[in-house]
């Protein structure tokens, strides 16, 4: 597949399975958190609440390296309780304070910003 734009631009893309990946000039990110057109979808500074297949974590997001996203005051939340509270009000049910965490972006099912202070304690 030929994106003669993207090659002028010193970018490729490469066809992994089961997606395409934009490959970057050395020396800048991957496609890990990349929205449409390449562009950062997580800013650093800023809090997430993530659901992956598996789990949900909170915290803020710190850098980012390959597929992976480093959260800094995370935290595991092991129920949110009524989901629309959690993320319009900050309100879970059962979390667990972790510190630093580190997601894996191909688990990541959907991420919401977060507007609330971090938890800080177990509940």
């Amino acid at each position: 597949m030929q994106f003669p734009a993207l090659r002028r631009a010193g970018l490729a893309i490469l066809r992994k399975r089961p997606k395409f990946v934009l490959r970057t000039p050395a020396g800048t990110s991957s496609s890990a958190g990349k929205g449409k057109g390449g562009e950062a979808m997580f800013e650093i500074g800023k809090a997430y609440f993530f659901r992956t297949v598996t789990y949900h974590l909170v915290g803020e997001v710190v850098r980012q390296e390959g597929n992976f996203i480093e959260l800094k005051d995370a935290s595991w939340v092991a129920d949110s309780g009524r989901f629309s509270d959690a993320i319009k009000k900050g309100t879970l049910d059962e979390v667990e304070p972790v510190g630093t965490a580190y997601i894996n972006m191909d688990s990541v099912t959907d991420a919401f910003p977060w507007e609330h202070p971090l938890p800080k304690e177990p509940q």
